[in-house]
């Protein structure tokens, strides 16, 4: 058993999808179809780190009492609207079992963990069943928040989750009835983001200087990097391994664009984000992969068999690298990339600013510029995906000049966004191809080839595209940097 598997073994693991909705005075649940859930009384009490990394990832760790059984419970968002993925796992006050502790090393880096809050829950509800089925859980949560075991405020939350059979539509329907009883809008947060007053970061004023524009991206990347650490760590969803690659590689947009500033004092924060976007590639690559060849091994009638073979070679592949991904997380030289990531930040200070953000944006257009204009007529797949990185700088290069105060810079990064969609379409295609032409046998040859077929047919299709978004990149970016 790997890894992985051991883990999913001994944790609870529950996908929540989940509406919430708000309360004002006294409110009484509308006729729903099922049976009510038995009342519920249990303290929650939350656990953060000194400077509350877990709440500003949209996380939540709880141990939670009923009826004297003590569980901890992990909550980490999920890309889906109201969904998060949460972790359930007995143990007792002297803090999380390790399983879930392994998850948060990069955010218990920043100090011990301590409880930040505690809250008592009365729960009731129904259990919605329809046409046989049971579809969700509509819950009244009564809220107490305590201090040294005494109430000190309070607050009610309506909450529809999805069970069993439960459907997207079904959670939208029910939601529906709630307003009409009263319900009101709310802003989706855990109970825990009502009661904690977070720090909200504010983007700086379109008249500061470069360098705080440059922290204030800098500062995104590395949240959004400490946000999908635990989930990397967990699996399960690729999407956060797909952010935290992407916060990895605009972090280095962001040091190469601004070298001109700041010169190499960012260089080696660069080299080492590097070496983490190469393993975390190698995995997102995979993961790529296999979501766009499951549907077209469906496809394959008689020859679905040995399209399977081919999409479980690519799985132990993505296991292997994956391994190597998550051993690299679990070193010291991972968590000094974070802190220097962190004290990079903290020590950015004014800049003899000889180049303002619009004519760093305007260097990168210009360098899109010259690399579209040494395209020749018969363009190779290396020099389509060299234009496609010219085109990922620029963006980034756009993204800073938009925070500067451009208004024209928002119509550039969104055509700068729809040559990177159209050309990394054709670039998926040409590394599905290699992949497949890497791993075909001669008991896969018939499905591979066809399966390479449809990469082809893919790429003729974007090499018709890309032109045209090319052109407009050149006129909006003109327009916006010139």
């Amino acid at each position: 058993m790997d890894e992985d598997a051991a883990y999913h073994s001994e944790v609870r693991e529950t996908l929540e999808r989940e509406l919430k909705l708000d309360v004002e005075g006294t409110f009484a649940l509308p006729e729903l179809p099922g049976s009510p859930l038995a009342e519920r009384m249990f303290t929650s009490t939350y656990h953060d780190t000194p400077g509350r990394s877990l709440g500003r990832a949209g996380i939540t760790l709880r141990r939670r009492v009923e009826n004297g059984t003590s569980l901890w419970q992990l909550k980490l968002p999920r890309a889906g609207a109201g969904e998060r993925v949460e972790l359930e796992e007995p143990g007792g006050p002297s803090g999380p079992p390790p399983q879930l502790a392994r998850l948060l090393v990069a955010h218990t880096r920043h100090g011990r963990l301590e409880p930040v809050a505690t809250l008592r829950t009365r729960r009731t509800g129904v259990r919605v069943e329809e046409q046989g089925r049971e579809i969700a859980d509509v819950t009244v949560d009564e809220v107490t928040i305590l201090q040294a075991e005494n109430g000190v405020g309070s607050f009610t939350e309506l909450e529809v989750e999805l069970i069993g059979g439960g459907a997207k539509p079904d959670l939208e329907r029910l939601g529906r009835a709630l307003r009409d009883a009263g319900g009101l809008e709310s802003s989706g947060k855990p109970k825990l983001m009502r009661v904690l007053d977070l720090p909200v970061p504010t983007p700086p004023a379109r008249s500061a200087p470069p360098h705080e524009h440059l922290r204030y991206a800098l500062e995104e990347q590395l949240d959004a990097l400490e946000a999908h650490d635990p989930g990397v760590r967990l699996g399960g969803d690729p999407e956060d391994l797909h952010q935290l690659r992407v916060a990895t590689r605009r972090a280095r947009a962001l040091i190469r664009a601004t070298r001109p500033l700041l010169g190499d004092r960012l260089t080696a924060l660069g080299e080492e984000l590097k070496l983490l976007a190469g393993l975390l590639g190698a995995v997102r690559d995979l993961d790529v992969l296999l979501e766009r060849l499951r549907p077209e091994v469906a496809c394959l009638d008689t020859e679905r068999d040995r399209g399977e073979e081919v999409l479980a070679a690519f799985a132990a592949e993505r296991t292997m690298h994956r391994n190597v991904l998550i051993a690299a997380m679990e070193t010291p030289r991972y968590m000094a990339l974070l802190d220097a990531f962190r004290a990079a930040i903290d020590e950015l200070g004014p800049v003899d600013a000889t180049s303002s953000a619009d004519e760093i944006a305007g260097r990168a257009l210009r360098k899109l510029r010259r690399v579209a204009d040494a395209l020749p007529t018969a363009t190779s797949d290396e020099e389509l995906h060299g234009l496609r990185v010219a085109a990922k700088r620029a963006r980034y290069a756009a993204e800073l000049a938009a925070l500067g105060g451009n208004p024209k810079a928002a119509r550039a990064i969104k055509a700068f966004t729809k040559l990177q969609d159209v050309i990394g379409r054709h670039q998926d295609a040409v590394v599905a191809e290699e992949h497949l032409r890497r791993v075909v046998r001669a008991e896969t040859a018939i499905a591979a080839g066809r399966l390479i077929e449809r990469e082809r047919r893919r790429k003729a299709a974007m090499r018709k595209r890309y032109p045209a978004a090319l052109r407009k990149v050149l006129r909006t970016g003109r327009k916006a940097f010139s």
